[in-house]
This record gives structure tokens, sequence and C-alpha cells, in this order.
């Protein structure tokens, strides 16, 4: 074998008879040998062409013995009635062997019976436990290994964890110790755990089969038997789609920034089909240029018109003198075709590709047809079927929507328009500065990992969010997502986590939702954080910025509403956030500052009607001591500290603080009358994420903060 214990020319032998004979599955024999060659434990086995020869297998291998049928036909051998266990002499084996042959005829009449595999049957008990280990070829991320609960377990609770193939050790083990019922694996009620090490050793053997043979399509291994000695499977399936090899295009990282740029920041932006009348998209996008501010060149295309908007119009954008970085397209699709090949002749850098009309609706063959004209000139296509997109650094507005000027760090994209709008109503009613607002629509060409990887090297840009039905290209999204979230947190709204949702994905944009099961754990590995729903996509962009990195675990409650503490405290709970154990020195010096029917603990209960001086120093304490990683505040309207005091108060400690180098997150939860809307306002504008009536949202933002804090490497 070769020096990494794989034996290669084992399983290009066996897959060069599968693909000769025209199959599509190995036959368990073939599936073992396939183990064999890569390390993968399986029992003792043999494959019988007769019974007597299934008795002398089941001699030597020794009772009990599992029957299988064996037929390239029949993949699913216990519906078939192929399986048989626990034979314990040889005429059950004898008899089995027939009834096996039989129940094959009946199930299918034509099917190619190579024999009956005899297996050895491997001892059950407490401290075995089945396991399922696979891998298949999603159609978003490619090869992805699969560990969870096996038998009927892993089909009642699914509880099923995944990873991008190729996996490493460390990645192995950590699916093995991810899944819900990993308390189980490690032992409980007295038995003895599973030997972690060597079943995340077969994960990962399985992971580098796939990976060192990409047209395996699927490799099941259920059930594996885990026990404190090791780890074997007992049945093995493999499907073979040379297919499963093929990987999408993908340009480089050089490419995608040289596009990119060009399309964020051009020169020069032609609008082909602009109007002057009304009502037309391309009367708007020009308004929006024009109005925006946009300082570079803009060139109007309309062969029936001569001026539009004070600016000459050209018939053609091949008349235009000089370069053109951007072409956006407000013509309907079926036009679009023959100018694009005068975009591309151009030399045009990006087409922006407003137009509805193309995959969305069915017209695969249109949708296709322009990306290979795009692809024969070097243009890059944004859309089509989208409503345009922002960059605030350049003024740049080229959209059929409202414009957009309130600069920030905060990019945006989504593959909605309604969802657009909506981002666009959200950032101006919040006053939410924006470097991007990129539609992505169909993402016939350029998709989220090419806007992250732009967004990476944007100085403007600080946080991505972004809203998606689908990855076109999921592994290249996770690995860039990897990369990027390491500097700047990206934020996904994934649509179609349930499957209705799923099904009106696919209806909205022809989009196939993947199992929002392995997009979780795929996201999750990429450091990106999930927002559960819309509003809080939009809440995270805008808090998560102005928090603080927190330097440790440490959380702290500092309330004067104990029911608003039991809230906030269930809140951090479910945000995976940790409560302090406050040691008793820090306890006595809380103690200091409230009254004696107060609470020190954790939360720190300063009770209701307490003056401004005491939420001061308590909070200065929070800040003050080095223990204490972050605070959350949980503030009752009175009349002894109304809301306005509450909120000036907070914002005077918390910059004093930041002026003297100590900066930690902060966040705070306003109960009370009308009041507390204008405080919690004022405590935002301030650097300080707070909410009226409600204890989870300010809560939630500060764990999206610690769970990207967490992932980038920081605490």
């Amino acid at each position: 074998m070769p020096d990494n214990g794989y034996d290669r020319a084992a399983v290009e032998n066996v897959l060069a008879k599968v693909r000769a004979e025209g199959r599509s599955s190995l036959t368990a024999p073939e599936g073992k040998r396939v183990c064999d060659a890569y390390g993968i434990a399986t029992p003792a086995e043999a494959l019988a062409k007769s019974s007597e020869g299934a008795v002398a297998f089941a001699e030597e291998i020794g009772y009990p013995v599992v029957l299988k049928i064996v037929s390239p036909d029949i993949l699913h051998k216990t519906e078939a009635g192929g399986v048989l266990v626990g034979l314990r002499n040889a005429s059950e084996v004898a008899e089995g062997y027939r009834t096996i042959i039989h129940n094959a005829g009946n199930y299918k009449a034509d099917a190619d019976v190579t024999g009956v595999q005899v297996q050895q049957q491997l001892p059950t008990g407490k401290e075995v436990h089945e396991v399922i280990v696979g891998a298949t070829t999603d159609e978003t991320f490619g090869k992805i290994v699969a560990f969870g609960l096996g038998g009927i377990l892993v089909e009642v609770l699914k509880d099923v964890t995944f990873r991008l193939a190729p996996t490493s050790a460390s990645g192995a083990l950590s699916m093995v110790n991810g899944i819900a019922a990993a308390e189980i694996l490690h032992g409980v009620r007295g038995a003895q755990g599973v030997d972690a090490d060597k079943l995340a050793d077969l994960i990962h053997r399985v992971s580098d089969l796939v990976t060192d043979f990409p047209q395996l399509a699927e490799v099941d291994l259920n059930p594996v038997l885990a026990t404190p000695q090791g780890a074997t499977a007992v049945d093995v399936r493999i499907l073979v789609d040379e297919d499963a090899a093929k990987e999408p295009h993908r340009f480089t990282q050089d490419e995608i920034l040289a596009s990119m740029n060009r399309i964020m920041k051009p020169s020069a932006v032609a609008v082909i089909g602009a109007s002057n009348e009304e009502g037309k998209i391309g009367n708007s996008v020009m308004k929006n240029l024009v109005n925006g501010g946009y300082q570079g060149e803009i060139y109007p295309i309309n062969p029936k018109a001569d001026e539009i908007l004070d600016r000459k119009a050209f018939a053609s954008i091949a008349d235009v003198p000089g370069e053109i970085d951007v072409a956006v397209f407000a013509i309907p699709a079926k036009f679009v075709p023959a100018a694009l090949e005068e975009v591309g002749k151009k030399g045009v850098g990006g087409a922006i590709m407003i137009p509805s009309g193309f995959g969305e609706t069915g017209n695969i063959e249109l949708q296709n047809e322009i990306v290979a004209i795009a692809r024969k000139h070097g243009v890059r296509i944004l859309g089509p079927n989208i409503y345009g997109y922002y960059y605030t650094p350049e003024n740049l507005s080229a959209t059929f929507c409202t414009p957009y000027d309130v600069k920030g760090g905060v990019a945006l994209t989504s593959q909605s328009g309604g969802i657009g709008m909506a981002i666009l109503g959200f950032s101006r009613s919040a006053g939410m500065g924006v470097s991007s607002i990129v539609g992505v629509g169909n993402k016939a060409d350029i998709d989220e990992d090419d806007l992250l990887t732009f967004f990476e090297s944007d100085p403007n840009t600080q946080l991505v969010a972004m809203h998606l039905e689908d990855l076109k290209d999921g592994r290249s999204f996770a690995e860039t997502a990897k990369r990027v979230s390491a500097k700047k947190p990206v934020v996904v709204l994934k649509a179609g986590r349930t499957d209705q949702g799923a099904k009106a994905a696919s209806s909205h944009t022809g989009a196939l939702a993947g199992n929002d099961r392995v997009y979780d754990d795929i996201l999750r590995q990429s450091g990106v954080i999930r927002a559960p729903g819309l509003n809080d996509l939009l809440e995270y962009a805008r808090g998560i910025p102005l928090l603080a990195t927190p330097q440790g675990e440490n959380v702290v409650i500092i309330t004067g509403a104990g029911g608003s503490g039991v809230l906030l405290s269930d809140a951090c709970v479910d945000n995976g956030l940790s409560l302090m154990s406050i040691p008793d020195d820090l306890d006595a010096a809380f103690r200091k500052f409230i009254p004696p029917f107060g609470a020190a603990g954790n939360p720190v209960d300063i009770t209701g009607g307490e003056p401004p001086s005491t939420y001061r120093n308590t909070i200065a304490l929070g800040l003050a001591d080095e223990r204490i990683h972050s605070l959350i505040l949980g503030y009752w309207h009175t009349i002894v500290t109304p809301p306005m005091v509450f909120a000036k108060l907070v914002v005077d400690v918390v910059e004093e603080y930041r002026a003297n180098g100590i900066h930690k997150p902060v966040v705070a939860s306003l109960a009370g009358d009308v009041q507390v809307e204008e405080a919690s306002e004022y405590l935002y504008r301030h650097g300080v994420v707070a909410y009226p009536y409600t204890t989870e949202k300010p809560v939630a933002v500060l764990g999206a903060k610690y769970r990207w804090a967490r992932a980038a490497g920081l605490l």
C-alpha cells in the first residue's frame, strides 16, 4: 500500500469493472474490497453461490451469521426480503439461502443475482451503538460527510451532522462530539463509552475515499457498530456516478477582484434602454445615477433618442467614445443577447441585468445563452431579475429603486427584490449606514462568494449581511465565508429552512433549497452567523458593528426589575451566552451600591426604586472589573430614574470608560411607557444596542457578536 495506508489501485480496479459493466452501484463484496483498501473495518464475510457454499462459509466464519442478497439490481436488500440475521446452525443457513434467493425472484424476477453474502454477526449490548457514517454528493456543497445515530434512529431522531469533504481528523472528531446524542456515545449509566478516536478515524477515511474518488456519488455505512474497542461497518452501500465528479466553473480571487472593482467602482456607466419616459425602468435608473451624485461618466443608450436627462444618447454602446466599466440593462429579455454581444465587444467589465424573463420563469435556455456570451467576452453578469445595486462610497445607485445615501460599513445583499426593498426601508428608517446594497436575483454568474471576495478587501465594509434562497456553489461560498469571517462578520438569512419554505423558494426563483441541516452545519463551520428571520438579519447588521469585541465569556446582567432579569437570563441561555458566577469579592463590591433587599448574584438586581446613582455605580463597577467581559442592562421605567435620565447616564459612564481604553459590549432592554422608545434610540445612537419592550432582541444581537468572535478565534 502507499505510505498513507490507502490502496487506491484496488479501488480503481473495482470502479473500472463497475464502469465496464455499465452499473451505478457496487455489490456488497465490491463494497468490502473498497473498505478494505481504505482501512475501514467490516465483519468477516464471503460470497456463497449455493446453499452448501453458504453453510461452509458460515462454519468457517463462526455462528451466528447474517445472510444478505448480492445483486446489482437490488439496492434495498431488506425491502426485498434479502436479509436474514441470527442464523445459528447449518440447517438455518441452508434454508436461509434458499429463502433469500426465492424472495429476490419475487421482488424482481429479472434481477441479476450474484449470490448471497455470508457475514459474521457482531455482538450487541449496552456498550454497542449503531451509528451511520456516510458521504454524499450534495447539489449545493458537493462532497459532504455525514455522521449520526444509525439504524431506525437516524430516521426518527434525524440526529445527524455534516461537514465538507475532505474533513480533518479534528473535524471528524467534532462530528462525533457534535450530535445531540453524543453523551450516549460517551457512556451513560455505568456503560463504557465508544472509542471516539477510532470512530472519528473511520469518518476521516470515508472523507478521504470520496475526495480521492469523486465519482463515488454516495457511500453509506449504516449501521456502523461503535464499541469501546472500535468501529465496524456492518452494511456498505456505494453508488457511482461520473457526473458526481464534475465541479462548477470557478474564477480565481484575482479574477473576481478585477471584475468586481470595475463593477463597484466604475469610471463610466452605460444604461442600455435609457428613457425620457416617466415610469420606465430606464428612466428611473438614469435619474438615480444622476441625482444620486455619481461622478463618473453616464451614457444613455437608446437608438430612438438624441438626448436623455440632458445627456447625449447613443444608438449603440459601440458608438460611445472611451472605455465603459458597467452596462445596466433596462430592456426586455428577448433583446438582451444582441445587446450583450455589443457590450462584450466594447470591453465592458460588468453587465447589470435588471430584466426578468430568464431562469426564474423557466427560460433556462435564454439564461444559458447570455452567460455563454458573457464568458466569451470576459463580462461578468449581475442578475438577471434584479433591482440593481448601490455602492455608497462612489455615490452609485444603479437601480430603479429609490436612491440611498447614508454611508456606513454594512454591506447587504438579497436574492429577492422584495427583500431588497425591505432592506432599503429598514436601513433608511434606522439610519443605518451602508456601504452597499446588491440584488443577485437568478445568480446566473455573479453570486454571494464573488461579492464576499470584494467586501473582504473593501475598506468601506465592516460587516456583510446576506439574504439567500440557495447557493449556486455552496462549497466555494463556504470556503470564501470562512476566510472572510475571520476578519469581518458575515450574517446569513437562509430562506427555505422548513420543508414548506423550501418549496416556496423553489417556486419563487427556481432555486432548489438544500437540506437545512446541511446548510446549518457547514455555514456554522465557516464562521457564518445565521439569522433566523429577516428582522434578525437587519438587527444583527445594525447592532453587531456597534458592539466592542468581547474579551471573554463572562456576561453579567444588571437590572432594575427582577422579572426582566429572569427573562434576560433565559435569553442568555437561548443565545449561547455564559452568565458569570460572581466571586465573593465582586459580590461584596456590588452590595455596597444596592439596597439590602436587592440581589447581588447574577442577575444583579438593584430593584426598581433606586436613583440614577445606583445604576451608574453598578454599571461602572461592571465596566471596571476585568473579570466581567460583557454587560446586559435591564431598565424598568420609574419616576425616580426616568427613561432619558437612564439613557444619558449609561452613555456617560460607557463613554467615560471608553475614553480610558475600556471597551466592552453593552446592550440594554428597556421596559416602560412610550418614553423608553426615545431612550432606546438615544442609547443606540451612542453605541449601546438597546430595545424597548423586549428582553430577547438585545441579547440576540450580543449572542450573534459572540458567535462571530468565537468563530474568528478572538476569544
